[in-house]
């Protein structure tokens, strides 16, 4: 190019699940060994026909294919603080809401309007690529919370107290984690939201999986604070819970003065979220209450098979953590680079994950499985083709 760029954008890694799945790029899989892929956090099964009858329907309505209200579809903002409201027990209004592009349209506008270039956002270890990515690219430093194994990847909050500078904006959490598949206490996360509140700085709460979730408890009780909008902003996604990774529709719950401020970014950006991936969420809010009960008695099947096919401990691969959509896993094989361990496990058992190194330093002996991709029935098979790596 003869033409100059913004020189932090030449500085951010490549997208993550791009190159990995170059290593299998026009590759034949034989029947009996098929290609087994746990890179990308895609649901296995499509969409409910009932939705896509829905979607159908409106396409040849030709008021589906304009703009929306820059935040959203207003019935849709309504359902989810409703839904979101019954959900945490708390009290969420419509004001509170602005839908996006996606979970990772919902971050990077909250991080443009959070954080000014020279400034830092905590970001806990290992950390979801493009989290990173997007602060390198603002230009705002990543003070990152180290991986604490022990601790089955769950940050803490005394450790986070301590990094706090001047230039801190805010703490960053994903919880179901990403890539972990850690699922963050209450008691942590509440720590986490009094030290951001006695800091006056934001806590950004990615929780993506809450609908895949261990258990039917709510996994914390902060919209119960009346004070909750001073310092949560809480980001969501309908890409899993529906099937909708394609349509991209995501959610930013935060204080109304934040919303206006990110409905400035987005009318920028893309003016509004696609209107038919808003009608699909409003539509699973209302009508698909059974399908995703159905589909989190299915994951949580998923996660018990991956935990229990670990539990004999004679892999040689060690299970870190699991949940929602994820395994993190540690390698056995001391001084080889997670990268080419994963290169190795596509290229000799024709199984595709992400090396560890990709989601932040010190991450070398680690990979995440996305194991949701992965039917009860075939997580034997995944496992064996570990073990056989080691042999």
């Amino acid at each position: 190019m003869r033409y100059s760029t913004n020189p932090a954008w030449e500085a951010v890694a490549s997208p993550a699940i791009a190159e990995t799945r170059a290593w299998v790029a026009g590759r034949r899989f034989p029947l009996e060994k098929p290609l087994i892929d746990v890179a990308q956090a895609v649901p296995d099964y499509p969409p409910p026909k009932p939705l896509t009858d829905h979607l159908a329907r409106l396409v040849a309505d030709g008021g589906s294919h304009r703009y929306t209200e820059i935040e959203g579809l207003p019935p849709l903002r309504r359902a989810l603080a409703d839904h979101m409201s019954g959900f945490y027990g708390g009290t969420i209004g419509p004001g509170n809401v602005a839908i996006t592009a996606g979970c990772n349209q919902a971050y990077c506008l909250a991080m443009q309007i959070l954080a000014a270039p020279g400034d830092e956002v905590l970001l806990p270890q290992p950390a979801y690529f493009n989290h990173q990515m997007w602060l390198d690219g603002l230009g705002v430093r990543a003070v990152h919370l180290p991986f604490r194994p022990e601790r089955q990847g769950v940050p803490d909050p005394e450790e986070a107290r301590r990094l706090i500078g001047p230039k801190t904006r805010a703490i960053v959490l994903v919880t179901p984690n990403n890539p972990t598949g850690a699922v963050y206490p209450a008691a942590v996360i509440r720590r986490f939201y009094e030290l951001a509140r006695a800091r006056d700085i934001a806590l950004v709460l990615d929780e993506t999986y809450k609908d895949f979730l261990p258990d039917d408890v709510a996994p914390h009780a902060l919209f119960a604070d009346p004070a909750w909008a001073e310092t949560v902003v809480h980001l969501y996604s309908f890409s899993k819970v529906y099937c909708l990774t394609g349509w991209r529709v995501g959610s930013v719950i935060a204080h109304p003065d934040m919303v206006a401020r990110i409905a400035k970014a987005m009318d920028c950006v893309a003016i509004c979220a696609p209107r038919l991936g808003q009608e699909a969420a409003l539509f699973g809010l209302a009508h698909l209450e059974s399908f995703v009960a159905g589909n989190t008695r299915m994951m949580r099947e998923r996660a018990r098979a991956v935990a229990e096919a670990f539990r004999a401990n004679d892999l040689g691969y060690e299970l870190v953590s699991v949940g929602a959509y994820f395994a993190y896993v540690r390698h056995p094989f001391a001084g080889i680079a997670g990268r080419d361990v994963a290169k190795r496990l596509a290229d000799e058992q024709n199984l595709l994950c992400v090396p560890g190194a990709m989601f932040g330093p010190d991450q070398q002996c680690y990979l995440r499985l996305a194991f949701a991709n992965v039917a009860t029935e075939l997580v034997p098979e995944m496992v064996g083709r570990l073990k056989a790596s080691v042999r």
